[in-house]
Parts: structure tokens; C-alpha cells; sequence
């Protein structure tokens, strides 16, 4: 079954931060959502890794995504579990425990991730996150992987994660409507219908200063991802308001361009410096226009 969602990321806090401070955030999503009408049906819990030494912010030892779904879960009532699970460095035993005890935590759907950028695809020792669709079909009834339109060879990528068992994908931050061409494609050369869970960030103003969404999305080299860092950019400064209006229009675009091709949808919201007022009036305006239960691409 689909998971016909709206979903909001919470990266777990560093440890040293405490459970309380874990607690205050569920606390203050719940008032967003109050206060904003965004109805937020998953929490998406990425499992962190180290990766590169550049990156902007310090990555510290972060909580257990089981341990910080136990905190924010009585917070957040109205919301179910989805996560990612980083299969690479782990046997099939170990990850069998470990995907057992997420199901036990009721997490509806895990996406399987692979190594970090500094090191290469079949790198880790642990299970390969294609193995695992196919050797976990049975655990997990929905398993994910990330989807990244603009990355180059990702058509016969995505195709061959589906063969394998892949049910939905969770596509990259979106900063242009790259993913209706390659969805488009994607449609009209295979039969997979995997549901598409569309990444949409905001952009604060302190990413002019900090740039931790120009690192998340950075290919060097690849011009597509070059203009979408442009926009980034550009969005940054931008008063609330224009801000809103620049995030809506690529959201229609979006909603509009891959909505008649015959992918299940889901939302999937990201706020990287955190939950804010200005992020959550942004994903109000974005689901007045289309949310996952909408039968039609303009639900006002």
C-alpha cells in the first residue's frame, strides 16, 4: 500500500544536546503544525554517518534514531515512523537485528542507503543497500531508496533498485523540475510504478553564510546540480514572502509536471537548520496547492 504522506525530516540531535532538548523539538513541531495546518503523517529519521571532512556543519555524535524516535514519539502523536538505515557496514545477521527492531518500533517504511561519499559503491563490507531489497523483502513490506534525477546514469540506477524490490523513492532536495523529465522517461521506457516521495527543503537565510544545503546537493562537475545550487542561492537572501512565492511556483511545476504519470506520491519536507515559522508557512502554502490526498493537481 502506498504511504500517501506528508512527511517532515528530523535529523537526531547530537548526543551531547540530551533527551530534553530532542523533546522540545518534537514540542515545537507539534506547534508549527498547529499553528500552520500542516498535517505531518510520517516523521523521517535519516540514520547519520560521518562523510566528508568539508562539511559545513560539524558532524558530532548524533542519537540513535531508535533512541530519538522513543523521545519524540509521545510528542508527536499524530505521526508514524520512517527512516533511513545505512546497510553497508553491517552483515546480514546484524542487520536482520537491526531492521527487526525498527519494525518493532513501528517505522512504516526503511530506505536502504549506502556508503558515504568518500568511498566507492560496494565499499563497507556489510550488505549493499540493492542486496538488502531483495534479501529483506519479506521484514520490510516498504523499502526505499534514495532517487537523484540529476545524477548521471540514474535512469538504469533507480530501474535496476526497482528489479531488486525497491517500493518507493526518495528523491534529493529538489531546487528545479529536473524530476519530471526523468520521471517522464523513467515512465515511458519501464512498467515500475514505485511510489515517489518529492523532497522539497527550505532555504534560511543563514545558508548564505553557512552552505549546508549547497554541500548536501553539491556534484561537482554536473551542470544540472550547478543551476540548482544557483537557486539556492539566490533564495536565500530573499524576504519570507518571495521566498514562499519562488518555492511554490517549483512545487507546482513539479506537482503539476509528474502528477498524470502514474506514480503514487508522497511529500517529503526537509528543514536543515532546523524547524522554523517561515519553513512550515512555506510547506503550508506548498500543501494548499496539492497534498498526497488530493485527487487533483490544484486542490484550491
Amino acid at each position: 500500500m502506498p504511504l500517501n504522506t506528508v512527511a517532515l525530516e528530523l535529523v537526531p540531535p547530537n548526543v551531547e544536546r540530551g533527551a530534553q532538548y530532542a523533546i522540545d523539538e518534537a514540542i515545537k513541531v507539534r506547534t508549527l503544525s498547529q499553528q500552520t495546518g500542516v498535517d505531518i503523517g510520517h516523521i523521517m529519521i535519516p540514520g547519520m554517518i560521518d562523510e566528508d571532512d568539508d562539511r559545513p556543519i560539524e558532524m558530532k555524535p548524533k542519537m540513535d534514531v531508535l533512541e530519538y524516535w522513543s523521545l519524540i514519539r509521545p510528542e508527536l502523536p499524530g505521526s508514524r515512523g520512517l527512516c533511513t538505515q545505512v546497510t553497508s557496514f553491517l552483515d546480514e545477521p546484524a542487520l536482520r537485528t537491526r531492521l527487526t527492531a525498527l519494525n518493532a518500533a513501528n517505522f512504516d517504511g526503511i530506505a536502504f542507503v549506502g556508503v558515504p561519499r568518500t568511498l566507492q559503491d560496494g565499499e563497507g563490507g556489510g550488505v549493499a543497500p540493492t542486496d538488502a531489497l531483495s534479501v529483506f523483502e519479506a521484514l520490510v513490506p516498504n523499502r526505499g531508496v534514495i532517487l537523484i534525477p540529476t545524477r548521471d546514469g540514474e535512469q538504469g540506477r533507480f530501474n535496476f533498485k526497482c528489479d531488486q524490490g525497491a517500493t518507493y523513492g526518495m528523491t534529493q532536495l529538489l531546487y528545479s523540475d529536473a524530476i519530471v523529465g526523468f520521471l517522464s522517461e523513467f515512465a515511458d521506457t519501464t512498467e515500475h510504478r514505485p511510489e515517489i516521495l518529492l523532497s522539497f527543503g527550505f532555504v534560511p537565510k543563514m545558508e548564505s553564510q553557512v552552505g549546508l544545503i549547497n554541500w548536501l546537493i553539491q556534484d561537482p562537475g554536473n551542470a544540472a546540480v550547478a543551476a540548482e545550487q544557483e537557486f539556492v542561492s539566490r533564495l536565500a537572501p530573499l524576504d519570507p514572502d518571495a521566498k514562499r512565492r519562488e518555492m511554490l511556483d517549483l512545487y507546482k511545476r513539479v506537482i503539476d509536471g509528474v502528477g498524470e504519470l502514474g506514480f503514487p506520491l508522497s511529500v517529503h519536507f526537509e528543514a536543515a537548520y532546523g524547524p522554523s515559522r517561515p519553513a512550515f508557512d512555506t510547506f503550508a502554502a506548498m500543501l494548499d496547492y496539492w497534498t498526497p490526498e488530493s485527487s487533483s493537481s490544484n486542490a484550491g
